[in-house]
C-alpha cells in the first residue's frame, strides 16, 4: 500500500481542521484579514473533503456493482 505524502492530511484530520477553522471564525476574535485567511483555508479543506467523499462514493458504487454482478452470476448458475 502506498504511503501518503506527509503534507497530505487524511480525511479525519482534514475534517478536524475544518471544524477548527469554523470555531475560530465563529469566535469573532479574528481580525478581518485573519478571518479571510481562515475562510480561504476552510474553502480549501472543504474542496479536499468533497473530493474524498466523491472518490469514496465512486468506489462504493463500483464495489456494489461488482457484488451485484457476482450475485447474478451465482443465481444464473443455480438455474442450470
Amino acid at each position: 500500500m502506498a504511503k501518503k505524502k506527509t503534507t497530505e492530511l487524511d480525511f479525519e484530520q482534514q475534517l478536524d481542521n475544518l471544524e477548527s477553522i469554523v470555531d475560530q471564525l465563529e469566535s469573532g476574535e479574528l481580525t478581518l484579514e485573519q478571518s479571510i485567511d481562515k475562510y480561504q483555508a476552510g474553502v480549501k479543506s472543504l474542496k479536499i473533503l468533497h473530493q474524498a467523499m466523491s472518490s469514496s462514493e465512486q468506489k462504493v458504487t463500483e464495489l456494489s456493482a461488482d457484488l451485484r454482478g457476482e450475485i447474478d452470476d451465482l443465481e444464473d448458475g443455480e438455474d442450470d
